[in-house]
């Protein structure tokens, strides 16, 4: 038990939206990593990944529920890119 809570305190948490479930920048992301191609495809990805790591940071968000987010998130883009393609498929 932590001090905090011994005194009747309770540290404040905060509650980050998922980056899974930001619809939007997933799609976005997808869309442009699929415009994409090798090296700069990379150099995207890294980008984009650490730029959202260093927002939850930022805002306080503890290292390792960070790295779950960009995990999840990376997730999240990869099915919107089958998605696409499927979408892709099917008109072509």
């Amino acid at each position: 038990m932590s001090n905090d809570a011994m005194i009747g305190q309770v540290t404040p948490s905060i509650a980050f939206f998922p980056l899974a479930s930001r619809r939007d920048l997933v799609r976005r992301s997808a869309v442009a990593l699929d415009n994409c191609h090798g090296p700069a495809a990379v150099d995207f990805w890294r980008t984009t990944c650490r730029a959202l790591g260093a927002e939850l940071l930022a805002l306080g968000c503890p290292e390792e529920e960070m790295r779950a987010e960009i995990m999840d998130f990376q997730a999240a883009v990869q099915m919107e890119l089958m998605w696409l393609h499927r979408a892709q498929e099917a008109r072509g």
